[in-house]
């Protein structure tokens, strides 16, 4: 199932807010539809996010300078957005066709995948139980995926995993998202609370944690989805590997820590009513929803790139890939 797919010269995308009832998809036309896509989550992950915004840039009339500043006020702390719409406005200084970089920029996000899927199938063995947290399959990327890919291309080989699944809240990406991808794929999923995670690894269930990232500062610290530094704490008290997956278009070497990623805080309604008949709150009761939160680097196993697995101490190895092209 194709999440983005550019086809006559139309852009159509899976709406990821309708998963798992129902499989629709969008063809967004002006850039408050780009807008609007992003920030409500029909599309969702940094590299989908990336990819589909590298796509507004190429079709899109309006102002190129204009739009990527636009463009990246949707999701902050999302890198790959801004590095892939810095990417398009290069491409269109230098006089280049921007559909054509578009779509290198997808045809690349699949090829690195398929690096960062095998790297992390590497570290895993038959039959392992592995613990999710969020999304980050084909839904958030483009093929594969990023920390779902090694249990997608491990099916595809022959190896068995069970893999227990974070429901993620408020959003409910784990529940809605990932366990859809897993069940398609024929992969034993179970579905877990969030709160669940420390029973399982106690029980001896979990062999491996596989996350996602939206962004790796500079030493290795990541932001992901609310709810991912707990998991690495209690990973880290069972001695658990946390292994996080990720492009190396997510590292930002302009953000020294994640004491300098910025947090985007999101709307009250997403805890109280987005996925409920009724309101599970009293309207005057004050909300903190924050989209994601900060894994200290020192909980983290290593950091799983298409350029590599890549271990402590992050900060000097993190430099290291960023000039070995």
């Amino acid at each position: 199932m194709k999440n983005i797919e550019y086809r006559d010269g139309k852009l159509y995308l899976l709406d990821q807010t309708a998963l798992p009832n129902r499989i629709e998809y969008i063809n967004p036309k002006t850039k408050e539809d780009y807008y609007y896509a992003i920030k409500s989550l029909q599309v969702r992950g940094a590299p989908a996010i990336g990819i589909f915004a590298a796509y507004a840039m190429a079709l899109l009339d309006d102002d190129k300078y204009e739009l990527k500043e636009y463009l990246d006020s949707s999701r902050p702390t999302a890198v790959n957005l801004s590095w892939a719409t810095s990417r398009m406005l290069n491409a269109y200084e230098s006089g280049k066709t921007l559909i054509d970089e578009a779509i290198a920029i997808h045809n690349e996000d699949i090829a690195m995948c398929k690096k960062i899927s095998e790297y992390g199938l590497s570290l895993l063995n038959d039959g392992d139980g592995v613990l999710t947290h969020c999304n980050a399959g084909a839904l958030a990327t483009s093929e594969y995926g990023t920390g779902l890919g090694p249990l997608l291309l491990g099916k595809e080989r022959g190896y068995t995993f069970h893999a227990y699944t974070d429901e993620t809240r408020p959003l409910l990406q784990g529940a809605r998202l990932t366990s859809f991808e897993l069940e398609r794929a024929r992969i034993d999923v179970t579905l877990i609370c969030d709160n669940m995670a420390s029973l399982v690894m106690k029980q001896g269930k979990i062999n491996a944690v596989l996350v996602g990232t939206d962004r790796i500062a500079a030493n290795g610290d990541i932001a992901n989805k609310i709810g991912t530094s707990g998991v690495a704490i209690l990973a880290k008290h069972y001695n658990i590997p946390f292994y996080v997956l990720g492009p190396y278009s997510t590292i930002d070497y302009n953000c020294p820590t994640g004491d300098d990623i910025v947090i985007e805080e999101r709307d009250p309604s997403e805890i109280k009513e987005m996925w409920y008949k009724e309101p599970m709150a009293l309207e005057e009761t004050k909300c903190y929803n924050p989209a994601f939160d900060v894994t200290d680097n020192e909980l983290i196993t290593a950091i799983i790139t298409d350029r590599g697995i890549i271990r402590k101490p992050y900060k000097e190895n993190l430099q290291r890939i960023r000039y070995n092209d």
